[in-house]
């Protein structure tokens, strides 16, 4: 028999990056499909789920910026970036099965709902999978301070990071052969140690709303669920107790 799930309602943050699979960049289907999968199995559960991606895959605001572009105007169009990711996961969702909404923090009510609050927790509550887009609608705003915002606002259990490693490493563990994994962090150990897991803002919302980030591979068959039943590799930050 498996393992109940540890944690009622749940977040996961998903990068536009981890949606390009081996390509250079936009969207790689079977990526996609992988994912939805994931989150079909931990639906099944009886986990309330809903995610924040990103962009990054189309458009990165900031190399925008870099390149001459005012940097809100860049952060907008990766805003509307993230709107066609999370259209592309609900696409991906249904086809499981997987009754999903998508809410924008900028209005455009033709292709998905605007963000409301208590709607998306009765969503969640009905069993859909709510997928917030457009990040929170302010430039100068990241997509993780955006999941870090609305795991707070929906009263989540914890915060899921979906990254590329199966957790927080001293460095790049795909460039340094010994980087060491670390199992637990503070949230000051992430600041103070500038580990590159969220940035200093989403680490700061989620420490002052006591909610734990946990950070595995989102590419690993299965680990989704395996972190749900506190199984498998994923680094745990919390509050030093």
């Amino acid at each position: 028999m498996s393992q109940a799930p540890e944690y009622r309602r749940v977040l996961l943050k998903v990068s536009g990056e981890a949606l390009m699979g081996e390509r250079e960049y936009g969207l790689c289907t079977e990526t996609v499909a992988a994912i939805a999968t994931d989150v079909g199995d931990v639906v099944a559960m009886g986990v309330e789920v809903c995610l924040v991606i990103g962009g990054g895959n189309i458009f990165r605001g900031v190399s925008g910026a870099a390149g001459g572009m005012d940097r809100a105007q860049a952060d907008y169009m990766g805003m509307l970036a993230t709107v066609m990711n999370a259209l592309a996961m609900q696409n991906a969702l249904e086809r499981k099965n997987v009754p999903t909404r998508v809410q924008s923090a900028i209005p455009m009510s033709s292709v998905c709902e605007p963000y409301i609050r208590r709607r998306a927790m009765r969503h969640m509550e009905k069993g859909r999978v709510v997928v917030f887009a457009a990040g929170t609608g302010n430039p100068f705003f990241t997509t993780d301070t955006a999941a870090a915002l609305r795991a707070a606002e929906m009263g989540c259990d914890c915060l899921l990071k979906g990254t590329q490693v199966d957790g927080v490493y001293t460095a790049d563990p795909r460039k340094v052969a010994n980087a060491k994994r670390f199992e637990e962090l503070t949230y000051l150990d992430v600041l103070s140690r500038d580990l590159n897991v969220m940035d200093a803002a989403a680490i700061s919302v989620a420490r002052e709303n006591h909610l734990p980030i946990l950070v595995f591979n989102i590419h690993a068959p299965g680990a989704f669920a395996q972190v749900m039943r506190g199984e498998g590799k994923f680094t745990k930050i919390v509050e030093r107790q």
